[in-house]
């Protein structure tokens, strides 16, 4: 069972930065492969990023890519995703996921475990 509690979120201004972290616990967090989806008003929740469990491959949603940057520490039992350049379309319910699926998972019904999520809003 692993419990994941994101932080970081809040209102930022277009073109401004945001670093989220997701905090897991327990002592298998390295097992997990770990994923960033985000939920606007009125859409389905989307694929953001996602990382191996030895953060040695990353991808990320087209929309995303170049912007954002998925990582982690596993000795922290921590997973990040900085996002620059941020754009009202990122406005969102950032969430982070869990899944013991070796490999990039995409979907969410890969994963097993689910945050809270945390708000982020941008303005233009």
């Amino acid at each position: 069972q692993v419990q994941l509690v994101e932080s970081g979120g809040g209102l930022v201004q277009a073109g401004d930065s945001l670093r989220l972290s997701c905090a897991a616990s327990g002592r298998t967090f390295s097992s997990y492969a770990m994923g960033w989806f985000r939920q606007a008003p009125g859409k389905e929740r989307e694929f953001v990023a996602a990382i191996t469990q030895d953060g040695g491959s990353t991808y990320y949603a087209d929309s995303v890519e170049g912007r954002f940057t998925i990582s982690r520490d596993n000795a922290k039992n921590t997973v990040y995703l900085q996002m620059n350049n941020l754009t009202p379309e990122d406005t969102a319910i950032y969430y982070c996921a869990g899944t013991s699926y070796v490999g990039i998972a995409y979907g969410p019904d890969e994963y097993d475990y689910w945050g809270q999520g945390t708000q982020v809003t941008v303005s233009s």
